[in-house]
């Protein structure tokens, strides 16, 4: 997926950036366009899943639900994995696409918190600056 901002290009890991602290205050959120595999216990802390539900409803149920609702791209039934759906433009629903900041980061998903640590190319990330203000 070829973000609006900067290429994000999971097939060319040789294009990413070392990580180190503080490079996300600086990022324009790459790492955002990409797929978001989550499982039931993320969309629970999502709160889009309610704990009453994941325990009692089947998981192709909840699966249909949020399908619908266009909160999820799809379902891996085999292994429990949802797709988070992204926006038109390949944006994470949850970010925001002004500040490129995550609307949810206290609840955001395993994947988004173990990013770069565990990825495509651990310790690496799509790094790319964020677009400087223009001033009239």
């Amino acid at each position: 997926m070829k973000s609006s901002i900067h290429v994000v290009d999971v097939d060319r890991l040789e294009t990413w950036s070392r990580y180190r602290n503080g490079l996300c205050d600086r990022c324009a959120a790459n790492c955002c366009t990409m797929p978001v595999e989550v499982k039931l216990a993320d969309l629970v802390r999502l709160e889009v899943v309610d704990p009453f539900e994941a325990e009692h409803a089947a998981p192709k149920d909840i699966a249909k639900r949020l399908t619908k609702a266009g909160l999820i791209e799809r379902f891996n039934h085999k292994h429990g994995i949802y797709t988070l759906a992204r926006r038109a433009n390949g944006d994470c629903r949850f970010l925001d696409a002004h500040t490129r900041r995550c609307t949810v980061y206290g609840q955001r998903p395993t994947t988004c918190r173990t990013h770069p640590q565990v990825g495509p190319r651990p310790g690496f990330c799509p790094y790319g600056p964020k677009a400087e203000p223009v001033m009239a």
